[in-house]
């Protein structure tokens, strides 16, 4: 009879000394470098209960990704690998964080609109030990397997915080240097086109994208680009946002992911709930408390926003009902108010419970792409979408993600986001399309939300 396999090492928690969670990245990529690092970075009031927990792998143990669509050579189904993470992660303790891009949708419904990603379409890192920040209990404390690591992680941990580190350079990018692959008139143009095919009853409604691109005389390096971030985030605070840089493939060029996200895409629980938070409807904030309120005001009572985000719940209600039990989903906050530094928003929050015989790979396929980030319906909106964007997304409206050793899963949409392939800089906006938007206040929009992205750089 075969010899049972090994048993995994038990997973090992060192609570360790509080120190806030920029002192915690800036003393280990110091000490263990920028490379391979995710962290998934939530920000906001402390008293807020979207002010989680943050996690912080560097100087990962493993790392795995796949690239491609569908036929193409050497292609592999993100989703298969995400099923090899998720029983590693379950089987042995492991935690898997990383990015999925927006085009692994050509892996749940295969057609040819799908345009060529040029990052990895999966990109995801062990964390052996894991970093988990609690900053409302001010808790800080290392997970992981291996001793050795984790003696290594509390000795640069628990001594007393030194000065700031010696960073790169400040990583600048002009705002006179961007070159628009869709500029404001030609993306008002974009949003009759995309008005014209609702008018004929293609689509009731679909997000359209924009993005500029920006080249640097040579490639950051990545201590440069969790320095960015450390000042992106104090810029523009978010619950869900977050950093992730690697090389996808020996000899790649240094890929990174920099996103100040507002928008939760799924959560599951170990308890089996589900928990999704779509946004539809965004104002800019500004500093005059009166023109503030009025422009929060506006927003809450805007019809044109309040259709959009309830045609969203809808969308994801339907999507969650195809691996969720029946009568279990549910829409405890419809079209709320929640306000960030930057701008106010419309968000509403759908649940479900799910169902026997489903897991965290059949959620994700079952609603991927993210509704608020594609149309209804869906798929026609998808195929619309990618034939008037004139460059694939990429991370860009896909998501950062945790895998736990618990089974449960916990992933942004990846708004507010910078991309770094190499030398090249790229910067995405976007916004919700519906009958009655107007094409010009759409274009303005699209390019007030990309400012805060486009200042820190400069």
């Amino acid at each position: 009879m075969p010899e049972p396999p090994p048993a995994s090492p038990p997973l090992l928690h060192r609570p360790l000394p509080w120190r806030p969670p920029e002192q915690v990245v800036e003393r280990l990529v110091g000490a263990l470098g920028a490379e391979g690092l995710v962290w998934l970075d939530s920000q906001g009031a402390t008293d807020s209960p979207l002010a989680g927990r943050s996690f912080l792998a560097v100087a990962p143990a493993e790392q795995r990704c796949c690239h491609g669509l569908p036929g193409d050579p050497g292609a592999r189904d993100p989703f298969a690998l995400l099923a090899e993470l998720a029983l590693q992660a379950r089987t042995e303790g492991d935690t898997w964080l990383g990015w999925l891009s927006y085009e692994a949708g050509a892996w749940v419904e295969p057609a040819e609109h799908w345009r060529r990603p040029d990052m990895a379409v999966l990109w995801a890192v062990r964390a052996d030990p894991l970093v988990v920040i609690d900053r409302r209990r001010e808790r800080l404390e290392l997970q992981g397997r291996n001793p050795t690591s984790l003696a290594r992680f509390a000795a640069l941990l628990e001594t007393p915080a030194d000065p700031a580190p010696p960073w790169p350079a400040r990583l600048a990018a002009p705002r006179d240097g961007w070159r628009w692959h869709t500029d404001r008139r030609q993306f008002a143009d974009q949003v009759r086109q995309v008005q014209a095919l609702i008018a004929g009853g293609d689509l009731f409604q679909a997000n359209l994208t924009a993005c500029c691109e920006q080249l640097l005389p040579e490639g950051p390096s990545a201590e440069a680009l969790v320095a960015l971030h450390l000042r992106l985030r104090r810029h523009c605070p978010a619950p869900f946002g977050g950093l992730a840089i690697g090389r996808a493939g020996g000899g790649a060029p240094l890929q990174a992911v920099l996103s100040t996200s507002p928008e939760r895409f799924l959560q599951l629980m170990p308890t089996g709930l589900v928990q999704t938070r779509p946004i539809k409807g965004t104002r800019p904030r500004h500093g005059e408390p009166e023109t503030d309120a009025e422009a929060a005001a506006a927003l809450i009572t805007s019809a044109k926003d309040r259709a959009e985000n309830v045609m969203i719940v809808d969308l994801l209600r339907n999507d969650l009902g195809r691996v969720c039990r029946p009568g279990s989903i549910r829409v405890p906050q419809l079209v709320g108010l929640e306000s960030y530094p930057q701008v106010h928003h419309l968000t509403s929050v759908v649940e479900g419970e799910l169902a026997a015989g489903q897991d965290v790979v059949t959620l994700l396929k079952a609603c991927w792409p993210g509704g608020s980030i594609t149309g209804a319906p869906k798929v026609r909106a998808c195929a619309r979408l990618n034939a008037l964007e004139p460059v694939p997304r990429g991370p860009y409206c896909g998501s950062l993600f945790r895998l736990g050793p618990d089974g449960s899963l916990d992933s942004n949409i990846l708004i507010r986001s910078l991309l770094v392939r190499g030398a090249r800089l790229r910067a995405h906006a976007g916004c919700g399309i519906v009958a009655d938007s107007d094409p010009d206040d759409e274009a303005e929009e699209m390019g007030w939300k990309l400012d805060p992205l486009l200042d820190a750089l400069a």
